[in-house]
């Protein structure tokens, strides 16, 4: 197995593990804890992060093809960074109210959108 497809795996893994504990731990813990909007910004955060986990898992899987290992390698990157950064502000967000970390979250998105179009320019001619 690649060493990347290996590493990919693992992180994707972990992340989706992560996405479905923080899904349980919303829709579970923090229903007397937060309001009707609180809840809303995490179900976003929880949505979002699950999406982007599968996508590692999916990045993995295209170390097997023909493709430009050094790119995909960055895209991997750039979207576990991105969950982070967007999944990560909105769940602080809807734990403290703190409105000033929507500002920081479109960076996360930025950050997936980049990801998602250098896997494009990831394949091979």
């Amino acid at each position: 197995m690649n060493e990347n497809t290996r590493k990919f795996i693992q992180i994707g893994s972990i992340m989706m593990a992560a996405a479905v504990a923080l899904g349980a731990f919303g829709a579970h813990g923090l229903k007397n804890i937060v309001d009707a909007y609180g809840m809303e910004i995490w179900q976003k955060a929880v949505n979002y992060h699950f999406y982007h986990a599968l996508g590692l898992l999916f990045i993995s899987f295209l170390f097997t093809l023909n493709i430009d290992e050094n790119r995909l390698k960055k895209a991997g990157y750039i979207m576990f960074t991105s969950i982070l950064i967007f999944s990560g502000s909105l769940y602080i967000m809807a734990l403290t109210n703190i409105k000033w970390l929507g500002a920081i979250t479109p960076i996360g998105g930025v950050g997936f959108i980049v990801s998602w179009m250098m896997i494009f320019y990831s394949l091979k001619k």
